[in-house]
């Protein structure tokens, strides 16, 4: 990434994609970073303020609120500002959300990833050198009900359990189509539960410190043996900053046809660890924070319940072929990642009340 570009990066107001915009502005001062969010109220909506107040200190930074549902929208974007990179982290997220409004799925995670597919399409017109490299987020949960872990990319991924699931993985589809028709390079990025600072309050770990907070018992499902990758936000930034280097290229298998420039990766930190776990070593760096008295009851604070609809008993990334790639691998330890997101947390309601 020496040369200067201009990059695209949709849910710039989101937890990946303000990390992501941060970590770019910073790095790369003489770059034109835009980012495009519609800030909806999914969630707080005053987090989203807080990081774009965050982002709003560097000048090479412009943030667009607009819905990548609108093709008009995203069209005019991509003809005003020409980008070389588009990465695509804007999406209506949630597992459980989408049982209950899948609507809002169709609109944005279908409708709004074909719209910059047509975009990146129609950045080629007339003689123009186009959008050079698409990211685009895909997620663990188009693994479905695959029991062979750890989860490779080779496997097949047609047994989701969720709308949400399964709109990712339509775009998986979408994306591979358009790349092969139009010679787009594009790469997919499936997340494995990310977690971290300014993190998504719908997460469960951000769930869980609310309800500490508020002295509400937490509901663990399955009896807290899910296992999970969790995946600390640096790495995916760091993942997602050395992808952006290798846009795929055409090539030619052993029968001689024609491949798309198209890849797909597991991002993750391939190490699961079960969701009881988890939630009490959170518990113990939100009382090293400050953020819960020294004397929580943890055990009087959590109840244990069976697996609920749309979860998967496990997620587990094999991620080597990234590693090849990249030349990293995802390796902050939980605990020291929920210390971060313990000492965020409590930082920001000081601010905040």
């Amino acid at each position: 990434m020496q040369k200067k570009e201009t990059i695209i990066i949709t849910g710039g107001s989101g937890f990946i994609g303000f990390h992501l915009v941060l970590r770019l502005v910073r790095e790369n001062p003489d770059w034109p970073i835009v980012g495009i969010d519609n800030m909806n109220d999914y969630y707080d909506v005053s987090l989203k303020e807080y990081r774009l107040n965050e982002l709003s200190k560097y000048e090479n930074f412009r943030f667009v609120r607009g819905d990548i549902a609108d093709k008009e929208t995203v069209m005019q974007l991509f003809n005003e500002c020409n980008p070389q990179t588009v990465i695509h982290l804007a999406a209506q997220a949630g597992v459980r959300y989408s049982i209950t409004h899948p609507d809002s799925y169709i609109s944005s995670n279908i409708i709004g990833f074909y719209n910059l597919l047509e975009a990146c399409r129609h950045s080629y017109d007339d003689g123009r050198s186009g959008v050079e490299h698409l990211i685009f987020a895909s997620s663990s949960s188009v693994y479905g009900l695959n029991k062979e872990t750890p989860f490779t990319t080779n496997e097949r991924t047609d047994t989701p359990v969720s709308l949400y699931a399964a709109t990712k993985k339509a775009d998986e589809l979408m994306a591979h189509a358009y790349s092969h028709l139009y010679h787009i390079p594009i790469t997919g990025l499936r997340f494995f539960t990310v977690y971290g600072p300014t993190g998504r309050p719908d997460m469960a770990y951000f769930d869980f410190t609310n309800k500490f907070v508020a002295g509400d018992i937490v509901r663990i499902f399955n009896h807290g043996h899910c296992l999970r990758d969790f995946t600390y936000i640096d790495d995916v930034v760091e993942s997602i900053v050395r992808v952006m280097s290798y846009p795929p290229q055409r090539t030619t298998d052993t029968e001689g046809v024609l491949k798309p420039p198209y890849s797909i990766y597991n991002v993750g930190a391939g190490s699961p660890v079960s969701l009881l776990e988890f939630v009490n070593t959170l518990q113990e760096e939100l009382v090293a924070a400050g953020v819960l008295p020294p004397d929580f009851d943890f055990a009087a604070h959590k109840q244990s319940e069976p697996m609920q609809p749309g979860d998967m008993p496990a997620t587990y990334a094999d991620i080597s072929d990234l590693e090849q790639l990249i030349g990293f691998r995802p390796s902050t330890p939980l605990r020291e990642g929920l210390r971060s997101f313990a000492r965020w947390y409590a930082d920001y309601h000081k601010k905040i009340f």
